[in-house]
């Protein structure tokens, strides 16, 4: 289906509609071989409320972003390439049904369908493509995730130290490494992870201690990987073009050897079923 769409009028204007509608603030979608495959509203658990995001399941991309005027203008574009994507079913809750859970190395975050033949309809086209795609490509599933932000709302207190509680004045913050939702003085510290962002993000105090060791141990292994050549080029000798009388045997042994969702009114559409 997707190559039998990819040159055709009707896929070039659908792609151009979309574009259209997120207006100058989004990105050209209009790309050699891509084609939109479906749209649909899901919810969105985002930092302090669930809310309805347009989404848009091309071959290669899922777009998605806020509406301001439903099939007319929408804002806030996000474009997720789909080799980056893992998805993960998630349980009901007393508040949010028909959840799942989409991880990319940059982001991670919940969303939920209306129902769950719509659920499965979502999982399995995207799960269809990302297959199609990493075939296509070569390249293995992603294996590694940025945590999902635990929303404002699950908590009360700090999920760290769990004596600081929350109020007008006192402000929550997430860590980046593990999305919790943590007090100032328990996240004091900045990390550079360069998977995330080229600027140091704020971490909670476990977090930073882990990362910290990490960065120690791969310092630590760098190191030793190194020693040998280091020890081999100390240990050098310039041949002065007069033959030695040590046996090749006894120059040898100078060398050493040595990481509650949401709900939608409208349901899943399929451009082409």
């Amino acid at each position: 289906m997707v190559d039998h769409l990819a040159n055709t009028e009707i896929n070039s204007q659908r792609i151009a509609a979309v574009e259209n509608c997120f207006g100058a603030s989004g990105q050209p979608l209009a790309v050699p071989g891509r084609v939109l495959l479906g749209e649909g509203i899901l919810t969105k658990e985002c930092r302090k409320k669930p809310k309805p995001r347009i989404f848009f399941l091309f071959n290669d991309i899922l777009v998605y972003g806020s509406i301001v005027i439903n099939k007319r203008k929408y804002n806030s574009q996000h474009i997720i390439p789909l080799e980056d994507v893992t998805l993960e079913t998630l349980p009901d809750t007393l508040q949010m049904k028909n959840r799942w859970m989409i991880k990319t190395s940059k982001k991670s975050f919940v969303v939920s369908a209306a129902s769950l033949t719509e659920r499965k309809e979502w999982i399995s086209h995207l799960e269809e493509c990302i297959r199609h795609l990493l075939m296509k490509t070569g390249r293995q599933p992603s294996t590694e995730h940025a945590a999902p932000w635990i929303p404002d709302k699950a908590t009360d207190i700090c999920m760290r130290c769990t004596q600081t509680k929350f109020s007008t004045l006192t402000r929550r913050h997430h860590c980046r490494k593990c999305g919790f939702v943590v007090c100032a003085d328990c996240s004091r510290q900045r990390f550079l992870m360069p998977r995330l962002s080229p600027k140091p993000l704020r971490v909670c105090n476990l977090c930073y201690r882990q990362l910290l060791a990490e960065k120690k141990k791969e310092a630590e292994a760098d190191r030793r990987q190194s020693e040998p050549i280091r020890s081999a080029i100390l240990g050098y000798e310039p041949s002065s073009g007069d033959d030695s009388d040590k046996s090749d045997d006894d120059k040898a042994d100078q060398w050493p050897a040595d990481t509650e969702f949401y709900t939608s009114e409208v349901s899943w559409s399929s451009f082409h079923s």
